[in-house]
Formats: C-alpha cells, sequence, structure tokens
C-alpha cells in the first residue's frame, strides 16, 4: 500500500479490494468519487429498492458519505462538507452493504447489525472528524447533484474527492473503535 505523511492512499475504484485489507485505526486519505446521502435519502433509496427499482448510482463498490454539504461559495466546489452521525442510517446500511456498498463514511458508532453486514460483505466504516465541516471541504474538487434536488443540502451528490482525511472506525475483521 502506498503512503503519503503516515497515512495510507486509498483510491476508491479499488475500495472493495482494499477495504479487506484496512484495519481500525488506520489513518487514510481517500480519493475519487463519493456519493452523499442522508436520513431522507435512505428512506428514498429503501422505498426504490422496494419497487424494484434502481438506485440513482451503483452501490457495488461505492461509498456513502452521510452529509449534506451547504450551498458553494464563489470560487469553490462545495461549502462545509461535514459528516452526520451515521446511527440515523443504521436501519438502512445492512441491506445496502449486502447490494454491494463498500464503504461508509460518517460520525460515531453503529449498531451490531451494521457491524455483521460490515463483515459479511469486505467492506469498511470510515470516519471523518465531526465539526470540521470546511476541512472535509477542502478534499473535494466537484460536486453533482444526481437525486432528489428538492431535499435540497440533503440531495445525492457525486463527489469527486483528493486525499479526503478518514479514520478506519469500522473493519471487516471485527476490528472497532468503538468499543
Amino acid at each position: 500500500m502506498k503512503e503519503k505523511n503516515g497515512r495510507i492512499l486509498v483510491d476508491m475504484a479499488e475500495i472493495a479490494e482494499t477495504a479487506r485489507t484496512l484495519r481500525a485505526g488506520d489513518k487514510i486519505l481517500l480519493s475519487g468519487i463519493v456519493y452523499t446521502a442522508r436520513d431522507a435519502a435512505h428512506k428514498r433509496f429503501s422505498a426504490l429498492l422496494d419497487e424494484g427499482k434502481k438506485l440513482p448510482f451503483p452501490l457495488k463498490g461505492s461509498a456513502i458519505y452521510y452529509a449534506g454539504p451547504t450551498p458553494a461559495p464563489e470560487g469553490l466546489p462545495i461549502g462545509s462538507c461535514g459528516p452526520t452521525t451515521s446511527a440515523r442510517m443504521d436501519v438502512f446500511a445492512p441491506r445496502l452493504l449486502d447490494l454491494g456498498l463498500s464503504a461508509m463514511i460518517g460520525k460515531g458508532g453503529r449498531s451490531p447489525a451494521v457491524c455483521d453486514a460490515i463483515r459479511r460483505n469486505g467492506a469498511v466504516y470510515l470516519c471523518a472528524i465531526g465539526g470540521a465541516g470546511a476541512l472535509a471541504a477542502k478534499a473535494v474538487r466537484s460536486v453533482e447533484v444526481i437525486a432528489f434536488e428538492d431535499l435540497g443540502c440533503e440531495s445525492v451528490k457525486r463527489l469527486v474527492v483528493e486525499e479526503f482525511p478518514l479514520i478506519v472506525g469500522i473493519d471487516c475483521a471485527g476490528g472497532s473503535l468503538f468499543h
């Protein structure tokens, strides 16, 4: 694995394979495409899946960042982009992991059901620093609303990130920073 300043460089194009090698406590720099989605979007994802419809992005090998970025100030691609509490998505996460989601990004601990799904699917839960949305925004190179525009800040967005600093919170081998 490549490193930079004591952090593991992780490319989203290889996250499905890389997730299996990461361990709780690893410090990483994530680059590539990440999708934002919070509570309301997850409810809509669930409804789409219940109806047999496709989600607005491919789950396989993807990462969902639990964030609702603020509008971009002039000259920047995005406003503040900090994580929200991940536990609010716990009711939805196992299903998405079972359908191919490789990584989740947020803050705080996760339920036993989510931890089981992470292990079962070789996925990873990454933690962003809460209260540091302006810092997280510095890693965002571009942003595009791809679904549920009516949700405003909580619409689903496609972010291109470069060296987004994160910490592995829960790994697929059962390691966790939360217990």
